[in-house]
């Protein structure tokens, strides 16, 4: 007989052992008995849970961009200046949570996955689109023009240290990546086409 209210308990359980799988294995060369294996419990109660090995990484990558979500309404919480509010966004796509090892790999396995998946592909696009509003929400009243291509560059920074970090390893920490992109925002945002 199953146990009552066990299924969050190890849903969540698989999402976090699909997350550490792919960062051991840094690609998404996985299997549903790895991932069952390492979480615990049997690849038929994995397989009925999610469904296939493609859902269990869906779900991985949703509880990803649900804790850089929480992350980023934290950091924006305690700023109020637009200029603070760019850099808390960058702050917490940084945040020691989501800059680590496993979660790199994830996401790196994510981007991939988004060429033939179209759910994969879907969140990707909600989370560019959601990163790109943000950034530009708060750009927009620091540049004379449009923020789009600065909100770009941003959001591509972030991106490539993500990507970097992925393929090279330990290169630089996140506050070294933090460090660069506020460089180049302040750099951008002091420059003639932009006004304070």
């Amino acid at each position: 007989m199953p146990k009552i209210g066990m299924q969050p308990v190890r849903r969540a359980a698989l999402v976090q052992a699909a997350i550490a799988e792919i960062g051991r294995q840094g690609s998404l060369d996985v299997t549903v008995t790895q991932i069952a294996g390492r979480a615990g419990v049997s690849s038929a109660l994995a397989h009925h849970y999610f469904g296939s090995k493609e859902r269990i990484l869906t779900a991985a990558m949703r509880h990803i961009l649900t804790v850089l979500g929480q992350e980023l309404r934290a950091e924006l919480a305690v700023v109020r200046t637009p200029r603070a509010r760019v850099s808390a966004i960058v702050t917490a796509s940084f945040s020691a949570q989501s800059f680590q090892h496993d979660v790199i790999a994830a996401w790196l396995a994510f981007y991939v996955s988004a060429q033939t998946s179209t759910e994969a592909n879907r969140l990707l696009n909600v989370y560019q689109r959601r990163l790109r509003t943000n950034l530009m929400h708060d750009l927009r009243p620091l540049v004379s023009g449009d923020p789009y291509t600065l909100a770009e560059t941003i959001a591509s920074l972030i991106d490539g240290f993500y990507i970097r970090q992925a393929l090279q390893g330990a290169q630089g920490g996140r506050l070294e990546a933090i460090a660069a992109i506020e460089q180049v925002i302040d750099m951008a945002l002091s420059s003639a086409s932009f006004r304070l």
